[in-house]
């Protein structure tokens, strides 16, 4: 179990209006778990006391099976309990309660939440008690199993709400006795009047009072709360771009060029004012306390004060691109912004939230299917069905022509229909080979995990050249793992080729079976047109990787297929795309037969 903080208990968290519902949940938990709220599920804001609720469960819990975790930790000790042979039951089967912090994570994640969900399973059915804690409701989590959504919400949601007025009052004077101090009259109620955003922040002023009691053996006045509050909004306006943090860096400077006193050395009196500047603006400061600690002037001391201000700069600037860019991790971000010695953490999460939200190339101008008028009616409905309103009967579709251009035609109508019916939502557009040489690329600037959710998020998969997979290795491997996600999210697919799948030799005997699995026809008539992508804006598309249209799913269903309906606009009609008359039968591939009467159906096989 992740090592537990002796002072976060129940005793030591203060109960207001806000927290009383999270507070009185938690301790039922803890006290009789696995009789009720089970699953607990609590929600707030960063610094609102989710951590602290779960670390007072684990101390007011009798039993000794008690873990308390990450989400991250949680998997990575269950997929070594996998391999190991333990299995999934002999990780967490035997315990009496878990606690998962950072649950928000799951986005992007489908096995994680196939784990989770049998976690749940497991520790239900033995009695046993689930705490998660997310900085969202369940509800506001991109791309949560509806089974998982289904099964939080049979338990007991409740968020935290920040603390009022009275109940800052208290959390101050609760934290002014635990330290030791006295406050002067109307301290408390002033600070608590301030306008922070959460109780880390308050204890940011709070820090700052105690450490002037402490250091100048006096009581802070309340006269002086109002200097204080006003240096602690300076570090808030350090993410707005405004010129403060230009100013704060300028601060920093200037403390190297100060006449300092003679009671104390230059070096030590430098080092202590950059310090005390950066720390009243959020910023952990160990690198230059390593220097303070030092009985003798420690050699090149004004360089690391310039290159501490350096990659100040440069975080200042890597936050305030990740939020113009509409960070999808901001947990993620939380202390690694804060902390110079963690730069190149910070330079890889841009790296990450640039790949993440790399809009994908839109398909030029061009016919639609109802512009189609010389392909088979077969062919038209079932395109037309892949993004109709209604969640299709054939999914994937699957069309292939021995001039692959053709087949192209229909998967370009198809795209340019969509995109025109619905803007706000995720389309990828793809030839196998680009989609190899996209997953090289991502492997090689360690961005995969990003890339995997870009792709693993989009409602319509249009890929061809789909013969081609037999000349890759590991992005065959990667497109089954696609394949899957998404369809356990009821997204839509289309695949073009040159030969049923069938015909396609060397291939995964699983993709052969799932291409197989939707409807398979030949193109044999159209027109050909050729299919040109062009690139997508950054702005023409922000926000839409957040508009992810997930079709109702079937609890029920062991094999993942998805059902229900959904409600999207209506979108061009099949009788529009759809203009000549005639029979139509299905391709040799894949024929299904409805009958009423099963008795009547007789099947005869032929010679």
């Amino acid at each position: 179990m992740s090592e537990l903080d002796p002072k976060l208990t129940f005793e030591s968290f203060v109960v207001g209006p806000a927290n009383r519902l999270a507070s009185a949940a938690a301790r039922r938990a803890a006290e009789t778990p696995g009789t009720s709220y089970n699953p607990l599920f609590l929600y707030s804001k960063p610094g609102l006391g989710k951590t602290h609720i779960l670390t007072a469960i684990a101390h007011r819990a009798e039993s000794d099976r008690v873990e308390y975790m990450a989400l991250e930790e949680y998997l990575d000790r269950l997929e070594a309990g996998l391999h190991s042979g333990t299995g999934e039951k002999g990780v967490y089967g035997d315990l009496d309660i878990l606690l998962l912090d950072d649950v928000q994570f799951l986005t992007g994640q489908p096995e994680a939440q196939e784990m989770l969900l049998k976690t749940l399973d497991q520790l239900t059915s033995s009695e046993g008690q689930i705490v998660l804690a997310s900085d969202r409701p369940p509800a506001d989590i991109n791309g949560l199993d509806a089974r998982l959504l289904s099964r939080f919400s049979g338990g007991l949601i409740v968020d935290l709400g920040a603390p009022e007025y009275e109940t800052r009052v208290a959390i101050i004077n609760k934290k002014a006795e635990e330290r030791g101090q006295t406050l002067e009259p109307g301290v408390a109620e002033a600070v608590a009047k301030a306008p922070l955003k959460n109780v880390r922040e308050l204890g940011g002023v709070l820090n700052k009072i105690f450490a002037t009691q402490d250091l100048e053996d006096r009581r802070v006045a309340i006269e002086e709360v109002a200097a204080l509050l006003e240096k602690q909004d300076e570090a808030a306006a350090l993410s707005s771009g405004s010129d403060e943090f230009g100013s704060f860096l300028t601060e920093l400077t200037s403390t190297v060029e100060t006449v300092v006193e003679e009671k104390e050395e230059l070096w030590r009196k430098t080092l202590r004012d950059a310090i005390e500047t950066a720390d009243r603006r959020g910023f952990s400061t160990l690198r230059l306390e390593s220097l303070l600690d030092s009985s003798v002037e420690p050699e090149g001391w004004e360089e690391a004060i310039r290159g501490f201000k350096a990659d100040l700069q440069r975080l200042h600037e890597i936050d305030n691109e990740l939020n113009r860019l509409g960070n999808p991790w901001p947990e993620a971000a939380q202390g690694v912004l804060e902390d110079p010695d963690r730069l190149e953490e910070a330079e890889a999460l841009l790296t990450s939230v640039r790949e993440r939200q790399r809009p994908f190339p839109r398909i030029a101008d061009g016919d639609q299917l109802h512009d189609l008028d010389d392909f088979e009616n077969i062919a038209l409905k079932a395109a037309a069905q892949l993004v109709g309103a209604e969640k299709p009967d054939y999914n994937p579709l699957y069309v292939w022509s021995s001039d692959e251009a053709t087949a192209k035609t229909l998967l370009g109508a198809v795209g340019r229909t969509y995109q025109e019916a619905y803007p706000e939502l995720a389309m990828a557009v793809a030839s196998v080979p680009e989609f190899a040489s996209d997953f090289i690329r991502a492997l090689g600037e360690g961005v995969a995990g990003a890339w995997r959710e870009r792709w693993w998020t989009v409602d319509l998969l249009l890929v061809h050249g789909i013969q081609d997979l037999v000349e890759t290795e590991r992005a065959q491997d990667e497109f089954f793992h696609l394949f899957e996600a998404l369809r356990r999210r009821g997204a839509r697919m289309m695949f073009v080729g040159d030969r049923a799948p069938a015909s396609i030799s060397e291939i995964d005997d699983r993709m052969r079976s799932r291409f197989e699995g939707g409807l398979v026809l030949e193109a044999s008539t159209g027109t050909i047109v050729p299919l040109e992508l062009v690139e997508s804006s950054d702005d023409e598309h922000a926000g839409s990787d957040d508009a992810i249209f997930v079709p109702d799913l079937d609890d029920g269903a062991d094999d993942g297929e998805a059902g229900g309906t959904s409600s999207r606009p209506q979108p061009v009609p099949i009788e529009a795309a759809t203009q000549r008359g005639g029979a139509w039968f299905p391709g040799p591939e894949n024929a299904v037969i409805h009958w009423p009467r099963f008795e009547e159906l007789l099947i005869e096989e032929l010679d």
